[in-house]
């Protein structure tokens, strides 16, 4: 019988590795995966998030019917990546409020790896605040945009959420630099 988790490794949360390639364009992060994400182990997986309905609206194509996989190779043919900035952190539940005691994710590093990325978009508010301070003065090479959260616990409506998201169909294929 195999043995349940202590309460301490419970809160224990881990982020996912990053989808990208050479062609990503723009990075959105998360800050960390809620609990219905790592339990299924999929990006933005509990049903009332409303991320893959977002970048639908954005790529102009339907993700949320298409099974997991081929959502992530949809976006990068959309030249659109993913990851958190959290790389572990403690957590009771999936509110962004209780992360404690959180290591980062190596932002530089990855963005170093991605020589076509012009623009770093965060899914909320708390991905927006992480990631700046990890990127410092390296962010200043990107277009950065603090975009409405996707998350059900943040109550603006679809239609708001959207009409801020929908800077990513611009900019999609705005150039480097520009």
């Amino acid at each position: 019988m195999p043995s349940q988790p202590t309460p301490q490794q419970s809160l224990a949360k881990r982020s996912f590795a990053p989808v990208v390639d050479l062609h990503t364009r723009i990075l959105i992060l998360g800050s960390l995966p809620g609990d219905a994400s790592l339990a299924q182990q999929q990006y933005y997986a509990h049903p009332q998030n409303r991320f893959w309905h977002l970048l639908s609206d954005v790529v102009q194509t339907d993700l949320v019917n298409l099974d997991y996989p081929t959502r992530l190779q949809t976006l990068l043919m959309h030249q659109i990546g993913l990851w958190d900035v959290i790389a572990h952190a403690h957590r009771r539940g999936s509110l962004d409020s209780q992360i404690r005691n959180h290591s980062d994710n190596d932002l530089i590093s990855l963005v170093n790896t991605l020589p076509n990325l012009h623009t770093i978009a965060f899914n909320g508010a708390t991905a927006y605040k992480l990631g700046s301070k990890i990127l410092q003065e390296h962010g200043a090479s990107y277009r950065l945009l603090s975009l409405p959260s996707s998350s059900p616990a943040h109550t603006m409506s679809y239609a708001l959420k959207l009409a801020a998201w929908q800077q990513l169909s611009t900019l999609k294929n705005a150039q480097l630099g520009s």
